[in-house]
């Protein structure tokens, strides 16, 4: 994908879709920038970054996307803008592991990286 411009317009949107990092560094990374775009950016936001985002770069930002920004209903609607319908499987966190790994792993905070024996439990956090 090839690299959005730092614009005042662009700056203007990444401060308020990216906000909490630098404009610059959140332009940085298109792939990652049109995640958080396709997830919270109004319809004028979009407009103007159409006008740097071609549609190739875009199912390219659908299909590279990192897991956790674009919710359900925005990956349902910007696949199905970009003709791909029924739209494929969102982008996952946690691949390998299966809902009950996931579970524990959740459940035994504070460590690093996730084991099954806890220094500290989540009720220990109250």
């Amino acid at each position: 994908m090839k690299p959005i411009p730092l614009t005042p317009e662009t700056e203007v949107i990444a401060r308020r879709l990216v906000w909490f990092e630098p404009p610059a560094i959140a332009l940085a990374d298109p792939v990652r920038f049109m995640a958080y775009a396709m997830a919270r950016a109004t319809h004028t936001d979009m407009r103007t970054l159409r006008n740097y985002v071609s549609d190739d770069d875009f199912v390219e930002a659908l299909e590279n996307a990192p897991p956790g920004i674009i919710d359900p209903r925005s990956w349902a609607y910007w696949n199905s803008k970009m003709g791909r319908w029924p739209p494929p499987q969102m982008p996952v966190r946690f691949p390998a592991a299966t809902q009950r790994e996931f579970n524990l792993c959740s459940q035994s905070v504070i460590q690093s990286p996730c084991s099954m024996t806890p220094t500290m439990n989540a009720k220990d956090l109250r």
